[in-house]
This record gives C-alpha cells, structure tokens and sequence, in this order.
C-alpha cells in the first residue's frame, strides 16, 4: 500500500484533527508546526510567534482510498478561508490557514480547488488561505496528539470559540 502525506494548517491543531481521523483511509493524523525557521520547537516557542511556525496537521493517508483531493474538501470545511490573520478565536500566525504542498500534483489539485470555492459564491470576502511549499515538519509534544479523544470537554469548548458556528451556518450542506 502507498501512502502520502497531507499538511494543512487551519487554527488550533487540536481542532483539525478529528474531523480527518474519521475518515477512512487515513492512517494516522500528527499535530505539530511547520513553517518557521527553529528546528523543532516547543509548544511555548511557537505560542511567543517568533519562530514563524505554524500549529498545523500532517495526515498519512492511503490515495487508493481516499484521495488529496477529498482531504483538501475536508480542510475548507474545517477553516474560515476568509481570514488570513488566524481562525476564530485564535489570532496571530502561526494559527493562518495554509495547504502546504508536498508535490506539484497536490499544488495543482489544492489551486484548483480554491479557485472552485472562489468562484462558488460562498463567501463574500476572497479565499485568503495560501497554498505553500511543505516545509519541515516537527511533532507537538504528546500532550497535543489525539486532543480531543484525551481531553474531549477542553476540546468540545474550542470548537465553541467560533468554528463550530462558523462550520454549522458557512458548511452547512
């Protein structure tokens, strides 16, 4: 079986995990940051937003059952695509929504489909969230991995900071 990887930021990491840990073909779904310019760094590190990290997820995933491009699907509805300067309660960089890339095949598959949602109609405001080249990518401590099954009410009152209004009323199908 061939896996790839998938790395999408979209806030608090706590809160992308879930919603590609219930999917099938998905082996495993790591919280960390990526983007900055510190080899691995601690959680306190990326909260002071000097490393230029990112909280983000990296998903390990099968492409014969499920497909990059079905995973970019599940990242939109998860994220605000609209606000470039962190997603709902949580400001500043390193919680921007980000598609990093890992090939030429997921930036072709991850443009198209933001250029999709833009001219669908559904926002207002322009798609702000930027597609960028995968950067290295370093695993949060233990106590972040798998939040929400070893915190559920921390977890359960995140998602009430805005992304669960924002995911009923926007993502509502």
């Amino acid at each position: 079986m061939s896996k790839e990887t998938a790395i999408f930021a979209g806030g608090c990491f706590w809160c992308m995990v879930e919603p590609f840990d219930q999917q099938p073909g998905i082996e495993s779904v790591i919280s960390g940051y990526t983007g900055g310019h510190v080899a691995n760094p601690t959680y306190e590190q990326v909260c002071s937003h000097t490393t230029g990290h990112t909280e983000a997820v990296e998903i390990t995933f099968d492409p014969e059952i499920i497909s990059y491009k079905e995973l970019v699907e599940i990242y939109w509805r998860q994220t605000d695509p609209t606000d470039a300067a962190g997603q709902f309660q949580d400001r500043g960089d390193s919680y921007r929504p980000v598609i990093f890339v890992n090939s030429e095949e997921q930036r072709e598959v991850a443009e198209a489909s933001k250029k999709a949602l833009a001219e669908s109609g559904m926002f207002d405001d322009p798609i702000v969230t930027s597609i960028e080249d995968a950067k290295p990518f370093y695993p949060a401590e233990d106590y972040h991995q798998d939040f929400y099954k070893k915190n559920p009410l921390r977890a359960q009152i995140e998602e009430l900071g805005g992304r669960q209004q924002f995911k009923d009323t926007k993502w509502a199908r």
